[in-house]
């Protein structure tokens, strides 16, 4: 889908992470596995995580009020709050709307959405549309996890992938021919079962023996979850270019889902990018899930790697199986991000 008619962009970003960091040493005391393990074969040194009782909707307010404060908006002046997570507060209310009242947006609708790791990508496109009517003006986009209250520390093979974090944007208008200029969403139900929490939901609701049998952690098959990212960042990335009416040659920034190193280099292989122009910041916070991307377009911007004109791409993956990318033309008046 190519996006036309006004220009809908990033005019604020804002991040946060946790203070607290598990190095993969600390895990080597908690599991069976090794530093040279996990960065051979992910890429990743330590993740944050947040302390007890620190819930998704923190997080998320923390990011949300560092990107109203960089785009020079006040929370009045936002219309709808967008919270893509995996792991919301509860079931419901939703986390947008705890958000909402955290940051004090009494004028803004809100509501959560679901797409995995590419909910992120997913809200943005989301977002835009509403203000591309005419409906809205001023949009927050959050991805927030708590990845660490879902994982099962005993099962190796996927508490040492996921940290906690959060990241935030502000939508507005900018001028014509520059923000958001292509995208591509897209699932594939049929791999649901690759990576899920079983119980907790109408299909299996809590129970003694749900708990018990350690159904409410995540629960991955890691080889069908690398194969199936491995062919699509790429072949999303791709899909969101032509539709943009341009070409990998065009890219100046490749920010995608950071969830593994391997996967990043091959979707920078499929577009012929050096890792030069592409953001990896997995080393430092693991796999955030909807939060990676706003965290690492916030780094890329305090690392002067981003300038306006330049053509970025965000491409992400994830649970339902979902994929999802976009193609931004960025412009963003010059404002201290924090």
């Amino acid at each position: 889908m190519q996006v036309k008619n006004k220009g809908v962009g990033i005019i604020g970003v804002g991040s946060y992470v946790p203070e607290k960091t598990l190095t993969n040493k600390d895990l080597e005391s908690i599991v069976e596995t090794s530093d040279e393990w996990i960065v051979s074969r992910t890429g990743i040194k330590e993740r944050h995580i947040v302390a007890p009782g620190v819930a998704t909707s923190d997080l998320a307010a923390y990011a949300a009020e560092r990107a109203l404060l960089d785009a020079g908006v006040s929370a009045d002046e936002i219309d709808l709050i967008i919270v893509a997570t995996a792991t919301p507060d509860m079931l419901f209310p939703s986390t947008a709307c705890l958000v909402q009242d955290k940051i004090k947006a009494s004028k803004a609708a809100a509501f959560d959405l679901s797409a995995g790791c590419s909910g992120f990508a997913y809200g943005l496109v989301t977002g835009s549309q509403f203000i591309q009517t005419g409906l809205y003006n001023k949009i927050l986009v959050i991805g927030a996890e708590t990845l660490s209250t879902i994982l099962d520390w005993n099962d190796r093979n996927t508490c040492v992938l996921f940290g906690d974090g959060a990241g935030a944007v502000v939508l507005g208008e900018v001028p014509a021919g520059y923000g958001i200029l292509g995208i591509d969403l897209g699932a594939d139900g049929s791999g649901g079962e690759f990576l899920k929490i079983p119980a907790g939901g109408s299909r299996l609701p809590a129970t003694s023996e749900s708990v018990s049998q350690r159904l409410h952690y995540l629960q991955m098959s890691g080889n069908d979850v690398f194969k199936f990212a491995v062919k699509v960042m790429g072949e999303s990335a791709v899909k969101a270019l032509d539709n943009s009416g341009l070409s990998s040659a065009d890219v100046d920034c490749l920010i995608p889902h950071q969830a593994n190193i391997r996967i990043i280099q091959s979707a920078a292989k499929r577009l012929k990018l050096p890792m030069e122009k592409v953001i990896v910041n997995v080393d430092k916070y693991g796999n955030t899930s909807a939060a990676s991307i706003p965290i690492a377009l916030n780094e890329a911007l305090q690392d002067n790697k981003l300038k306006n004109d330049d053509v970025v791409v965000f491409v992400g993956f994830g649970a339902g199986l979902t994929w999802a990318s976009c193609v931004i033309k960025w412009y963003k008046e010059d404002k201290t991000v924090v």
